[in-house]
């Protein structure tokens, strides 16, 4: 009998080990305790709940701009996303605003509010074509070897991330603590409009250039508040997901993209689309131990009266998402002569299901973020 015990114990000291060395965990070894309980809240928070995110959200909406306070969610829901999206291209240029518009030091600001508000951020980078000179959509060929160690701008592109450094080192907390930032670069991957898309980069060099890119950020500027996000547009099997995917040393959130777009797709095949993404992505994130998170999406103008609950919500259902985000709320577009949002606001035909959504137990908003306390370490 006492052999049975001991027996009985030893499998389950053995089989908790085991667990314990396949948790999940920060890539950074050196990463701050602020980012260490984020990744930890969020991968816990997705086994149940999902946070609601908007790209500009405090910046601008639908007919207005950088007024203090505002916010077409908030105007909506009483309260800000749980998850705030910014994005930091033309920074490498130098610029004072991004290519939205959006004052790099306005968007210092309204990151640092939300951080003390206890929501997340999230920032992309729609970088320029250092070969060409050209946007983010400049699919010149060879660019991305171009800035590889031993390319012709390679040192531009080292200049370029140095920017990045000061900006992300500029964002801190009340107590001096550099604030967590979720780090997407390279979005789209599997895409064929940006110019490290995989139609005009081979997959080895897309890794190179990630592991460059974190490596160096990480380990040459001492960054260590950077969670990375690792994202693909549509994909069509784990293997296309293995292609370009950088290792696990340098990847922290594995995510996707995908949007609802009039009139080609009505409700049934996009939540069949997202879907059958989110279900190449899960076993992946489960295995990895990685947190899992859709990282844009939206329906422009939102034509459909009921997307949030009939749509966004069936698409989720079922998966450990962490995060949600639909893109920004431009308004009226002269250059397309259309409106171009992706949130809802007042009097906005989607305005009413959006706070069915909103009521929703499982999508967080900003005052059930902040009962979590993200940037604390969780309790076990």
């Amino acid at each position: 009998m006492k052999n049975r015990i001991v027996g009985v114990f030893f499998t389950f000291f053995l089989l908790f080990s085991i667990d314990n060395l396949h948790a999940q965990k920060v890539s950074d070894p050196l990463a701050s305790k602020e980012t260490v309980a984020l990744f930890n809240n969020l991968y816990s928070l997705s086994k149940h709940s999902t946070l609601f995110g908007h790209q500009d959200d405090m910046a601008y909406g639908v007919k207005w701009r950088y007024k203090e306070g505002k916010s077409d969610i908030k105007s909506l829901t009483g309260e800000y996303p749980a998850i705030f999206g910014w994005d930091i291209g033309h920074l490498e240029l130098g610029n004072e605003v991004n290519l939205d518009g959006v004052p790099f030091s306005k968007m210092q600001e309204y990151i640092i509010d939300g951080y003390n508000r206890g929501t997340a951020i999230t920032i992309s980078w729609h970088l320029r074509n250092p070969l060409t000179g050209g946007t983010s959509w400049d699919t010149t060929k060879n660019t991305v070897t171009s800035i590889l160690k031993g390319g012709s701008k390679h040192q531009l592109y080292v200049d370029w991330l140095d920017k990045v450094a000061a900006f992300m080192n500029g964002l801190k907390g009340k107590n001096g603590e550099a604030i967590p930032v979720l780090f997407r670069p390279f979005h789209e991957v599997t895409g064929h409009w940006f110019w490290w898309c995989e139609n005009v980069c081979s997959p080895e060099e897309f890794k190179e250039l990630w592991r460059f890119t974190v490596n160096y950020l990480r380990n040459e500027k001492s960054l260590h508040h950077l969670l990375y996000v690792y994202n693909t547009a549509e994909i069509k099997s784990s293997h296309h997901f293995d292609q370009f995917y950088p290792g696990d040393d340098v990847v922290d959130v594995i995510s996707m993209d995908t949007y609802q777009h009039y009139p080609n797709e009505d409700r049934d095949a996009f939540i069949k689309k997202a879907r059958s993404f989110l279900e190449i992505l899960h076993p992946i994130a489960l295995e990895k131990k990685k947190i899992m998170a859709f990282a844009e999406t939206g329906y422009e103008a939102i034509p459909d009266k009921q997307w949030w609950t009939k749509t966004l919500l069936p698409v989720l259902e079922g998966f450990p998402v962490a995060w949600v985000l639909v893109w920004r709320n431009h308004g009226f577009m002269e250059s397309t002569n259309k409106m171009h949002y992706y949130g809802p606001y007042p009097g906005q035909k989607s305005a009413r299901d959006f706070k069915k959504f909103y009521r929703n137990p499982r999508i967080l908003f900003e005052k059930d973020i902040r009962k979590q306390h993200i940037y604390n370490s969780v309790e076990k």
